[in-house]
Parts: structure tokens; C-alpha cells; sequence
């Protein structure tokens, strides 16, 4: 008996083993643990926002944003930059939700948690998102979309503090946004051009201790998902956020070539959540 759980779990781990080397930065769990480094922060803002100097003064990866009475959010990274503007980073390889709208609310959740009460308007800071997917979310073939307010009867560009800029990690158009986007996206690629990022995503996937410490954060994710799904009262922005990070999961261990039934398996959930997954990533393919 003790015997057959030691080959289940041994098994077990070789399997996350093989879904956590086919993490890239796009993924959730590995861009949690590399926006730790606010040097990779920083590297990659400058690429995005066409800044050479900016700074990145705090990284917070995984922020949560409070709304007592409404959905809260959870920003894949927070940063704040030399000028004080406040940046929400977002990576999204899932092309199924309303993305505009979900970067209004984070935005607006963000400015809110940032403000005390009696701050004039004035000092409200400025927040920027940056919202970088795996698929053209305008569909118009650019590796950056910079969304500016504009004064529809005379075409002039108005300022309120809050910005929005849009990466498309699937068009290569020989920007440096794009080599940057390469290494988000594909297994093999490295550039020296961004050294902290290339160094940073080839620890997690190749060093052993990397590769370890993205199975133990896959691990608690699953386990946090499957007792929070559970729960009853719990927040609906938390439970979705931990849903999309489990479905990231299945995707992987789906994409290493394993069945169905076999990640349901090791994973520990309902074969019938897997193979929604597997359902949603065959249309998206299709």
C-alpha cells in the first residue's frame, strides 16, 4: 500500500516536472516568481513603454486590490516607477473575456486602494496598464497598442492620469517589443538583448532548483484553488483569478502529451474539468 502511494507520488512529480519546463514568462506561474526582480521589472517596462531610463523604484507581484463592496482584484504585478506613476502588469494567454473592460476595472480598483480619503484630485497618481496577451486583442496586426483619450468633436488628446498600453505577444514585426515577446512566448528563445529576462526564464526552466520551485508553486496553487472552489463565501474576483491559474495548469500538463484522465490524475481534480480545458485549447487551435 505504502509502496504504490510512493510510485503515485513519484510519478505525480514527474509529470509537474514536465508541465513546469513548458512554463514561459507568459504563463501566470512562471511571471509571478521573475516579476519578483524588480531588475525584471524594470527591463521589460523600458522595452514596453519606450523608456531607456526608467526606473522601477517596488515590484509587487501578485497585489491585491480590495473593493469592500464589489469584486477585488488580484494584479499579476504592481509596480511603481521613478516618476510615481503606479503600473499594473498584466499577462493573459486566454482570449475569453471582455480585456477592455477588465482593464478599466483593475485600473479603477488600483486608483482607489492608492487613495486615502481627503486626497485632492490633483494627487491622485497616475496608473498605468500593461496588458500584455498572448492574442491580438484589436486584431490589427501591431505589437503595441497605446490607447489615448481624445476629444471626439476636436481630435485633441486629453490627459487624466490613467493609461493604457496593449502588448500582442503574437504578432513579429522585428520591434524590440517583439524579441522581448519572443521569450514570453517561446520554449527555446533567448536574447541578449534582454539579459535579465533570457537569464531569469532559463533558471526556472532549466536549473534544477528553478524548475523545483515552479512545481511547488503549481503544487499550491492547485491545493489553494481546490480548498478556496470549496469554500463558501469567498470573494468572486479571488475565486476567479485562482481559477484561471488552475486552468494554466491543466493546460500544461495537457500540452506535455499526457490524457485527460491522467492529469485529472496527478492533479488531484475532476476529470470533467480537464477535459473543459481540453475542449476550450482544441478550439482555440481549431
Amino acid at each position: 500500500m505504502d509502496n504504490n502511494h510512493e510510485k503515485r507520488e513519484h510519478k505525480r512529480s514527474l509529470k509537474y516536472w514536465e508541465a513546469a519546463k513548458r512554463l514561459n514568462p507568459i504563463d501566470d506561474v512562471m511571471f509571478r516568481k521573475m516579476a519578483e526582480n524588480k531588475d525584471f521589472c524594470e527591463e521589460i517596462l523600458r522595452a514596453i513603454l519606450e523608456d531607456k531610463n526608467l526606473t522601477v523604484i517596488e515590484a509587487t507581484p501578485q497585489w491585491t486590490g480590495n473593493n469592500l463592496r464589489g469584486r477585488s482584484v488580484i494584479l499579476d504585478t504592481k509596480c511603481v516607477i521613478g516618476n510615481g506613476t503606479q503600473i499594473d502588469i498584466e499577462v493573459q494567454k486566454s482570449d475569453n473575456d471582455d480585456h477592455q473592460r477588465r482593464v478599466r476595472y483593475n485600473g479603477a480598483v488600483l486608483t482607489t486602494n492608492l487613495t486615502v480619503k481627503g486626497t485632492m484630485f490633483k494627487d491622485i497618481p497616475n496608473v498605468c496598464i500593461v496588458y500584455i496577451s498572448r492574442f491580438d486583442v484589436f486584431d490589427d496586426n501591431f505589437s503595441l497598442y497605446h490607447v489615448d483619450r481624445v476629444v471626439r468633436e476636436t481630435r485633441k488628446l486629453v490627459d487624466n492620469g490613467f493609461y493604457e498600453v496593449y502588448v500582442n505577444a503574437k504578432v513579429r514585426d522585428g520591434s524590440d517589443v517583439s524579441e522581448l515577446m519572443e521569450i514570453f512566448t517561446d520554449d527555446s528563445t533567448y536574447n541578449p538583448k534582454f539579459p535579465i529576462t533570457s537569464e531569469t526564464k532559463k533558471h526556472y526552466k532549466n536549473d534544477e532548483g528553478g524548475i523545483e520551485t515552479m512545481c511547488d508553486i503549481m503544487q499550491e496553487l492547485i491545493d489553494e484553488s481546490n480548498a478556496e472552489v470549496r469554500k463558501e463565501g469567498m470573494e468572486e474576483g479571488k475565486k476567479k483569478g485562482r481559477a484561471e491559474e488552475r486552468e494554466q495548469i491543466i493546460s500544461q500538463a495537457l500540452r506535455s502529451g499526457n490524457s485527460a484522465e491522467a492529469v485529472a490524475s496527478f492533479l488531484q481534480l475532476p476529470v470533467e474539468d480537464v477535459k473543459r480545458v481540453k475542449d476550450k485549447m482544441n478550439k482555440v487551435t481549431a
